[in-house]
């Protein structure tokens, strides 16, 4: 799904498409290579890296290869890379990418899209001015469950990291991005409540987790928390984004994937950003549309679009990585935290220099 989604928004770059493909799976490798136009399909990750044409890979597997994946291509061919998130899942591998990501010696983009939802962008954009300073920030995501999967690999934590990982890396660091600043302390609270329990896979029963509350203390004193749901698929907005201080409160509403709206009542909902100030007292309510053509490739709002666009122009030399392979690692040791922090119910202290 995923890998699809990224070729469907690269063939929408006056200077992007995609050439080759790999996947295991041949029967997804072949759909996949007609999607993008004939692509070359490679047998293997060594065959896909000599193909003389490639100047840049888009990882898109399952979490728990994205490691020894990487560790190929920068030891084969280090092209310019954009690694899907997590960038791990065991906090073991922690330093294996951190040092790999150091000497690597072409742009290294993770793929934190969410920054690039318009209404969630225009919120990081807006949000320290609208606010006075933010004081506490709020994620809450009220979504579906978890998709099947090939190999049902996101249905169990020692593939994916757990689903503060899994899910929520976007989360954590769309909080260290808006904030500019890092967190010191996680307490979390989560657990599988309702989705998958009645499921079997070889014998096992999957441990996913489906909701969740996660509190974040930063270092400057800002505090923020996220609310997960994956039994929520009935809400009008998935993602609901708030920062507040002590002027006024900005959220971005953000709708889930259209595909997933009831054609029964109408059109899917647009994209909000909404400034409520403390004085005057009155809501500022800005919709935010999106490219229908953007829409039609992907799950994302449009991010996954805008994500390509600047790693494109970094590939072409016009622009610099804004996701950088650090950003990926502290936003995979926030979700590890959380998910030690729910499992013993202990608050857990955050070093990044230990990382």
């Amino acid at each position: 799904m995923m890998a699809r989604e990224h070729i469907q928004n690269i063939g929408l770059l006056p200077h992007g498409k995609v050439l080759a493909v790999f996947d295991p799976v041949r029967d997804l490798a072949q759909s996949c290579a007609v999607l993008a136009g004939d692509a070359y399909v490679a047998e293997s990750l060594e065959d896909l890296l000599a193909f003389e044409a490639l100047d840049a890979l888009v990882i898109v597997s399952p979490n728990y290869l994205h490691v020894d994946q990487l560790q190929v291509i920068a030891k084969t061919r280090p092209l310019p890379v954009l690694c899907e998130k997590p960038l791990y899942t065991d906090p073991g591998q922690a330093q294996t990418v951190a040092d790999l990501a150091a000497d690597y010696p072409a742009p290294f983009w993770v793929a934190m899209e969410y920054r690039y939802m318009p209404p969630v962008a225009a919120l990081i954009e807006q949000a320290q001015q609208a606010t006075g300073g933010i004081k506490m920030l709020t994620v809450r995501e009220h979504r579906f469950p978890f998709l099947p999967k090939i190999g049902d690999w996101n249905r169990f934590n020692a593939k994916t990291g757990g689903t503060l990982v899994e899910k929520c890396c976007h989360f954590f660091d769309l909080m260290r991005f808006i904030l500019k600043d890092e967190p010191v302390r996680v307490m979390a609270s989560a657990g599988q409540s309702v989705n998958h329990t009645e499921e079997s896979y070889d014998g096992q029963t999957p441990d996913i987790w489906d909701n969740g509350y996660v509190i974040i203390d930063f270092a400057g004193g800002a505090r923020a928390m996220l609310e997960l749901c994956m039994f929520a698929e009935g809400s009008r907005y998935q993602e609901e984004i708030v920062a507040m201080g002590p002027k006024a409160k900005i959220e971005a509403l953000v709708p889930g994937p259209g595909r997933f709206w009831p054609k029964a009542l109408g059109d899917a909902p647009v994209p909000q950003l909404i400034i409520s100030p403390r004085a005057p007292k009155g809501p500022i309510v800005a919709e935010i549309p999106v490219d229908p053509a953007i829409l039609e490739a992907g799950d994302h709002n449009g991010s996954t679009f805008y994500q390509h666009q600047r790693f494109n122009a970094v590939i072409r030399g016009e622009g610099v990585v804004e996701v950088t392979a650090d950003d990926g690692l502290r936003a995979v040791a926030m979700g590890l935290a959380a998910q030690e922090s729910a499992r013993t119910g202990q608050a857990i202290s955050i070093d990044f220099a230990n990382l």
